[in-house]
């Protein structure tokens, strides 16, 4: 085992968390993990994966990874001969579109001038159409104009003296209505509320609500795992700003939810979008199990 391997291999065992559990937080499979630890990266596709995978797997236990680099840059292959063939595909791939582009060019005027000629017939179409028929058929609406009458003015204030009293009657009638019907029954607001702590651990009860939605906000980095109250995980893993920042997870249909929470400095929980204030500050306990008891509203 190289040093670098027994460093990472004591953060993982202090953060409590096994091969398994860092496979499904990094995705890396297990047989690479273990090549790391031991030092042994002739399983890995190529040195680009190896740094790759170191990276995740310091990333992971809240490691800083470029100063994992620089302290064990002796045990971690470069990748400067890998390099090398993605730097030459890059200059294929620019001549290329040089060539294509100057291709483009040489059509590009003839394509101008098509669409000026085509231009020029649609206005041409346009002025003969709407200025000559127009004229036509003016004359033509002239002589077959009917007679116009003209109405009464006092017919006129009659009809808006009438309109206006039918305006006034709906709106009486709109306010007595208004006025008649019941206030609308406020719903009850859901009810978050605080039961215990004991160290690490904090229960709340959740009552009067619809439904229970809990979502997990990341600040920074943080590990989390949702599971119900027969222990069964509905939702485990790595929120980070640079990746996946926040997870929702419907538990309408529990009883319990325990919260296992690795870094509360970073993260925010949100129980129907209210947001939770832990009851034991995170500077003071920065791993923290939440426990939220759902009372649904029916009973």
């Amino acid at each position: 085992m190289t040093e670098l391997g027994n460093r990472l291999k004591e953060a993982r065992l202090a953060k409590g968390l096994s091969l398994e559990d860092l496979q499904s937080i990094t995705k890396i499979q297990k047989r690479y993990l273990i090549g790391i630890e031991e030092g042994d990266y002739s399983s890995m596709p190529g040195n680009f994966y190896v740094r790759a995978f170191v990276k995740q797997y310091a990333e992971a236990l809240q490691l800083n990874a470029d100063e994992i680099f620089e302290t064990y840059k002796n045990e971690i292959p470069a990748t400067h001969n890998e390099d090398l063939p993605e730097q030459l595909s890059r200059v294929k791939t620019r001549k290329n579109l040089t060539e294509g582009n100057s291709k483009i060019f040489d059509i590009l005027p003839k394509i101008l001038i098509g669409v000026f000629v085509l231009g020029a017939a649609g206005l041409l179409y346009y002025f003969l159409t709407n200025h000559v028929g127009t004229s036509a058929n003016d004359a033509i609406n002239k002589e077959n104009e009917p007679v116009k009458f003209v109405r009464s003015e006092n017919l006129e204030k009659a009809e808006e003296v009438d309109e206006a009293e039918e305006k006034e009657q709906n709106v009486d009638g709109e306010k007595q209505a208004e006025e008649e019907a019941p206030p609308a029954e406020e719903k009850p607001k859901q009810e978050l509320t605080f039961v215990e702590t004991k160290g690490k651990n904090s229960t709340f009860s959740l009552k009067n609500a619809d439904k229970f939605e809990l979502k997990l906000v990341s600040k920074g980095q943080t590990w989390v795992n949702v599971k119900n109250a027969g222990g069964q995980s509905l939702f485990q893993g790595l929120l980070s700003t640079n990746g996946t920042s926040s997870q929702t997870v419907n538990l309408s249909a529990e009883t319990q939810a325990v919260i296992v929470v690795g870094n509360t400095v970073d993260t925010e929980i949100y129980v129907n979008d209210q947001k939770l204030e832990y009851a034991v500050a995170p500077t003071e306990v920065v791993r923290q199990d939440i426990t939220i008891q759902y009372v649904p509203k029916n009973e």
